[in-house]
């Protein structure tokens, strides 16, 4: 998600709208967009908007995000009845409907808010201390000034992979101590300041920090392993399960429900049951073996792409596990107090 920086944008309309990663790559392995589909991703309509193009007979699109509807009136308009928007979250994919032709999740945080300084996601431009997306519930500004060094050092490692993690929550406890951080900027300038100059150059000092917060703040990590396995159930028999990561936090968890769901979980030990029959049937067919990457032209033509990693998987008959709320996979929740 979080080095979708700086953006490539291209006009649709009178939008001004991110480049869709991996599209051509995702309707290579969709070649005929029928019946009914699920975004659960909206955005700035990229990938909604192409699977009506391509034939799709509906999209249910989603986003937790408020501000993005306002930019796809024309989109709705175009499209009707054809397409139904909906402000909400992976965790009530089910709500939303049931037997999809397909599912898709292009993860991370969209051009759109990374331009907006108010929204405070970017440490590129001056802004609050924000990084809600669904504005509602603590922002990174509460989290900054209020957790403990212990619980920051733990946040920024664990949704970050921060090496210096501890020299950094070190630096802004210190430095809270004689005015809380109050911009996007200020905080910046002192992670920067916390970590060695010899650090890689390929990326801000601050990225990782960022990018740990952004998560801790949207609880984006458990969303996805929820949104996943709603996913499961809610696609039809043959249905596509199409994800779009980011960063290998969320890469880890997609990869890992992909292998267990397609029963490819190997025994822990020689006295474990064969995972056939602790999992069931597998419900899902991976047709990716290995992630697709962006091709050398998407990379060149949008920065946003080089980080990104598809994955689809086929919906099988096999009814669900029994354990079907277990998200052992890849749920992470944070080991402090938020």
């Amino acid at each position: 998600m979080i080095t979708k920086m700086r953006r490539s944008s291209t006009l649709v309309g009178n939008t001004e709208k991110h480049v869709t990663v991996l599209l051509s790559s995702l309707l290579n392995f969709v070649p005929e967009v029928q019946g009914r589909w699920l975004d659960g991703t909206l955005g700035s309509g990229g990938y909604t908007s192409a699977l009506l193009k391509a034939g799709a007979k509906s999209v249910v699109a989603i986003d937790r995000d408020p501000t993005v509807f306002q930019h796809l009136v024309e989109l709705k308009k175009e499209y009707k009845e054809r397409l139904t928007l909906v402000e909400g979250v992976f965790s009530d994919l089910e709500d939303y409907g049931s037997a999809f032709d397909g599912v898709v999740f292009d993860l991370g945080v969209s051009s759109m808010q990374l331009d907006s300084p108010h929204r405070g996601f970017s440490f590129m431009c001056e802004g609050p201390l924000d990084m809600r997306m669904s504005k509602k519930g603590q922002t990174a500004g509460f989290l900054v000034n209020s957790l403990g060094e212990r619980d920051l050092s733990n946040l920024l490692f664990q949704y970050g992979e921060e090496r210096f993690s501890k020299r950094i929550a070190r630096a802004i406890v210190k430095r809270r101590t004689e005015r809380p951080f109050e911009t996007t900027t200020d905080l910046a300038k002192v992670i920067e300041a916390s970590v060695p100059q010899k650090r890689s150059v390929k990326k801000h000092p601050a990225t990782l920090s960022f990018q740990a917060l952004r998560i801790a703040v949207n609880n984006e990590l458990n969303e996805l392993s929820k949104g996943l396995l709603a996913a499961e159930k809610v696609l039809r028999t043959n249905g596509l399960l199409i994800v779009v990561t980011f960063h290998s936090l969320e890469d880890r968890i997609v990869k890992k429900f992909f292998k267990i769901r397609s029963g490819n979980t190997p025994k822990p030990n020689r006295f474990a049951p064969e995972p056939t029959k602790r999992l069931g049937k597998p419900t899902f067919e991976l047709l990716t073996k290995k992630a697709i990457g962006p091709t050398k032209c998407e990379v060149a033509f949008n920065r946003r792409s080089r980080s990104a990693k598809l994955r689809i998987g086929k919906r099988t008959s096999a009814p669900l596990p029994d354990f079907s709320e277990d998200s052992s996979f890849g749920e992470f929740g944070f080991k402090g107090k938020l």
